[in-house]
């Protein structure tokens, strides 16, 4: 079911799936995917869970207000938490969404039930990026890509120092020696968490949905045993 919610000033589009009286669980995308991104994925987890999949402002149908700084997608998260009155979620989040989802786990601690991360951006500044060359896509605003460039290359050094303070038991999904990023700095800067590597490059749960959706439910059903 694609939904619509006015929060925090924009209009918010997400896919819903699964129970509403089910635990709650939340997938953020990557830069310039929406929420068909999951495809596949939000009924694998909707068997168990309240699946929510928002496209972030500046992607698909959602708001384009013009801002985009990351911490505000964050806060755009929170609100729809809000809106829907869900007190607690599990939140996965890919890529640009990885972010967006570690700054909801250290701005919001009583938010996150636990944590996934698959191949965030490590929280340093990144050097050789290529530029980026707009195209005809028209499936996000490229003001958001600019701007979140920006924050990629020099990220503000808050994002480091909050990411040791996240509780939520977390798992950080690496693409290995493939990817561009470097996951594992992400891992190594949040307290306990566990670190799992599938050397298939960035898009692990397009390219190994298997391997990525068994070391999710692996971790999902650790940490739920030991709660």
């Amino acid at each position: 079911m694609i939904r619509e919610a006015h929060v925090n000033g924009i209009k918010l589009v997400y896919r819903e799936e699964g129970d509403p009286s089910a635990p709650a669980l939340l997938l953020l995308h990557g830069r310039t995917a929406d929420h068909n991104d999951w495809n596949g994925i939000t009924q694998h987890f909707a068997a168990r869970y309240h699946v929510l999949a928002p496209d972030l402002r500046g992607h698909g149908a959602s708001e384009r207000p013009g801002e985009y700084a990351v911490p505000a997608m964050a806060d755009d998260v929170a609100a729809l938490l809000d809106d829907l009155g869900i007190e607690r979620a599990t939140v996965v989040g890919h890529s640009l969404g990885g972010i967006v989802a570690y700054l909801l786990a250290m701005g919001r601690p009583e938010r996150v039930e636990r944590l996934v991360l698959e191949d965030p951006p490590q929280p340093y500044p990144i050097g050789n990026r290529p530029p980026i060359v707009e195209d005809g896509s028209t499936a996000f605003d490229w003001r958001m890509v600019h701007q979140t460039e920006r924050q990629l290359v020099a990220p503000d050094p808050a994002w480091r120092e909050g990411l040791a303070r996240i509780t939520a038991p977390t798992l950080v999904v690496s693409g290995g020696a493939a990817s561009h990023l470097r996951a594992q700095d992400v891992a190594a800067l949040i307290p306990g968490a566990e670190l799992v590597t599938i050397e298939v490059g960035h898009l692990i749960h397009v390219t190994a949905r298997r391997a990525f959706l068994r070391a999710v439910d692996e971790f999902l059903n650790g940490a739920a045993a030991a709660s």
